[in-house]
């Protein structure tokens, strides 16, 4: 007879709370976010299969398993991952130049390469992202999102303009009724209606690409498995890899502050490998996280990874089985769509006359920096890069400016204390050594560095060519004040660092 202590496992299982995402509410809301996002995704996933250079099916079939797998994997529950602009940018070369078994072979090897980034703990260093970064970040994007449907809307149809309008109408003003249905598939559904049963011809999901009629089936890449294939291909793997991360870091970071919780970036990293693995092994272009679809998911409620599955299932029923219905829906209501969620993600505050009175230059000069580079360079990642560098320059240059050398001389004249205040590093050592009058002092010089840190080699260096300046004119030099990781940076340095 088993003890009462011990209850059956069915009795254990039964006292578990179900998950947040059976309640009826919260599953209505992540149901309808993931159907709204799987209809987004569709455009943009042709586009970029038009941009790799690859047939349709490829970039759809990547949207479907890169949202499907991170869904399980991924560290931040209700972001979208699915094929992407960065990395249609990077593998294009490869299926021009190679062909598409060669562009499979990439994603799979980018997917292992992110993978072991992400055991190295490549996650963080998002730490060091700036905020003016980040707000630079999300201007960009939302700057990009907007430009991104301007072709959509230049030569054609006129009735595409009214449809615009009342597309953007329609989810303005319908959440004042009801917040049951989210507003963006309403919109699609009626302008699609209309435009259908009016006979109205403007550009359609249809005019973009054929949807797939079938599911996709898993196979290993048609390359030969060579020293010669992984030389051709490491290239473009490791770009693609440390761009996926980036962006899909970033975007991780920027859901994490709008939803107010907080996601493991450590694990987003290897899911996204994993997720790119398992997508070029069903013939897929690959990706990672989606930022204008993510918006459109968090903005209608989503918070969990149940949104992000339904975003991938739905996208392949979407194709293959309603895929007459989809290609019908006409590209204005999802241009609306898109341009409602560009303005929303633009951070308004920011560019405020007042905002920008408080803001230090610097700060300022960071966002607008991001901005710049994101947008001449329509890469997320390079603005990113680029605007962390900013920052760090104008740090540099900001800490260097705090370091003072303050000279007391003693009363005998026998020696002088010269205090120095301030962090030395590479930026405010250089200065170092000219603020010391050599040829003047007494014989015995002090300096004290007891309100001083040093933080590198180019500090000591600086420390022993002042000591030895005094050295070559009898005099002698002692530092003092030293604080312990000052003093042992200074006892394992001093005297190695010029050749003699």
């Amino acid at each position: 007879m088993l003890p009462t202590s011990f209850p059956f496992p069915s009795a254990r299982l039964r006292a578990l709370p179900p998950p947040p995402w059976l309640s009826p509410k919260v599953l209505r809301v992540e149901v309808l976010a993931g159907l709204v996002v799987g209809l987004a995704l569709i455009p943009e996933a042709i586009s970029f299969s038009v941009i790799a250079g690859v047939d349709p099916k490829v970039g759809l079939f990547a949207a479907c398993t890169m949202a499907m797998v991170i869904a399980f994997v991924g560290g931040r529950p209700a972001m979208i991952s699915a094929s992407t602009g960065a990395v249609a940018l990077v593998v294009a070369p490869v299926a021009r130049q190679h062909g598409l078994g060669y562009l499979i072979a990439t994603v799979i090897l980018a997917g292992i390469i992110q993978i072991a980034l992400g055991a190295l703990g490549v996650a963080t260093l998002m730490r060091f992202v700036p905020r003016a970064v980040m707000v630079g970040f999300v201007n960009a994007l939302g700057i990009l999102l907007f430009a991104a449907q301007v072709p959509n809307l230049h030569d054609v149809p006129w009735q595409v303009y009214p449809l615009v309008a009342a597309g953007l109408v329609m989810m303005v003003f319908f959440p004042r009724l009801t917040r049951a249905v989210p507003a963006p598939l309403v919109s699609i559904v009626i302008l699609t209606v209309v435009t259908v049963a009016a006979g109205i011809a403007v550009p359609t999901v249809g005019d973009k690409g054929k949807l797939p009629s079938s599911l996709p089936v898993p196979g290993l890449p048609d390359v030969p498995f060579t020293v010669h294939t992984l030389t051709v291909i490491a290239p473009y793997a490791l770009a693609m890899a440390l761009v996926g991360l980036m962006e899909s870091l970033m975007t991780a970071k920027l859901v994490d502050e709008m939803t107010d919780t907080h996601s493991n970036k450590t694990r987003e990293s290897i899911g996204q490998g994993v997720a790119n693995i398992v997508t070029g092994f069903f013939g897929g272009m690959g990706g990672c996280a989606m930022i204008g679809q993510t918006m459109i998911n968090v903005k209608n409620g989503a918070r969990t990874r149940l949104s992000t599955f339904l975003a991938g299932f739905f996208l392949l029923i979407l194709c293959i089985v309603l895929g007459p219905v989809v290609s019908d829906i006409p590209m204005a209501a999802l241009v609306a769509v898109m341009v409602l969620v560009s303005v929303g993600t633009f951070d308004w505050h920011s560019i405020k006359p007042a905002t920008l009175k408080r803001m230090p230059v610097g700060e300022t000069v960071v966002m607008a920096v991001t901005v710049a580079v994101v947008v001449a360079t329509s890469n997320l990642s390079i603005g990113v890069v680029v605007g962390t560098v900013t920052a760090m320059v104008i740090f540099a240059r900001r800490v260097a400016r705090f370091t003072e050398v303050t000279a007391v001389t003693d009363p005998d004249g026998d020696s002088v204390v010269y205090a120095v205040t301030g962090e030395l590093f590479f930026a405010s050592s250089n200065d170092l050594v000219t603020r010391f009058d050599y040829a003047a002092d007494p014989r015995t010089v002090v300096i004290d560095l007891t309100d001083a840190h040093i933080w590198d080699a180019s500090s000591v260096a600086a420390l022993d060519t002042v000591t030895a300046k005094y050295a070559a004119r009898g005099k002698t030099v002692e530092i003092v004040g030293l604080n312990r990781a000052s003093a042992q940076m200074h006892g394992n340095l001093t005297g190695e660092l010029t050749s003699t």
